[in-house]
């Protein structure tokens, strides 16, 4: 299927041809159109909406149970989590890098990290 941000798009105020551009907010990609003359800027709903998720996502707290397994510790990441990770980057069955960045706090990074 088409993507309507795939054609050109004008501008309502001073009738210009916008420029597509992508910029990132809290390392989520946001498809934008931009008009060089007004600065007025469109961004792509589908991203917008996949933007909010993600802050709906990012407020929660889980508490989750850390189990034995053999001789490894494993704990359940929430589903939503993991179907919001896995809409964005088609990456179940992949390895996740575990970084242990304090006494008390473990981070997961799915896909490959941009440092």
């Amino acid at each position: 299927m088409r993507d309507i941000f795939d054609n050109t798009i004008l501008c309502k105020n001073c009738n210009k041809k916008m420029d597509h551009l992508v910029i990132k907010k809290a390392n989520c990609k946001l498809r934008i159109v931009k008009c060089p003359t007004c600065k007025e800027t469109i961004f792509h709903p589908g991203d917008l909406e996949k933007y909010k998720q993600f802050n709906n996502l990012k407020g929660k707290t889980y508490n989750v149970k850390l189990r034995i397994i053999g001789n490894s510790h494993a704990i359940s990441i929430p589903k939503e989590i993991v179907s919001f990770i896995h809409k964005q980057e088609k990456i179940m069955d992949d390895m996740v890098q575990l970084h242990f960045e304090d006494m008390k706090k473990l981070s997961l990074i799915f896909g490959e990290q941009n440092d």
